[in-house]
């Protein structure tokens, strides 16, 4: 390139000189790859829990006792391990699809939420 014009994509760092340089400052809202957290998201969430009350109450006591476990990693929000937070939705999917009409709801819930999380 010539004309002294400068392209910069991404980050970029320009040191001249000095002592003690330790880093530079990412101007991000959330840790990187993961998505902001968004109120869809958050809607969607609130809505999945709801249903999972209702439905944890017309499963038998150990997938209950299951859906019990699920609820905290849903209700970090953005502070969940997407790991976590993916196995919970897996675990609470599979329950859903083994109560027949009573678990459809739940799983839809879970695809929105899933949708939303890859968005």
């Amino acid at each position: 390139m010539s004309g002294g014009t400068n392209h910069y994509y991404g980050n970029t760092v320009n040191m001249h000189g000095g002592t003690g340089n330790t880093g530079m400052v990412n101007a991000r809202t959330g840790p990187i790859g993961t998505p902001a957290a968004a109120p869809a998201l958050e809607e969607a969430v609130q809505e999945l829990l709801t249903l999972l009350r209702e439905l944890r109450a017309n499963v038998p006591p150990l997938s209950a006792r299951s859906l019990d476990e699920a609820v905290p990693a849903l209700e970090a929000g953005a502070d969940a391990e997407p790991q976590e937070r993916h196995r919970a939705l897996m675990a609470v999917a599979g329950i859903a699809a083994t109560a027949g009409t009573l678990g459809l709801p739940v799983l839809d819930a879970v695809r929105l939420v899933l949708e939303l999380l890859a968005a």
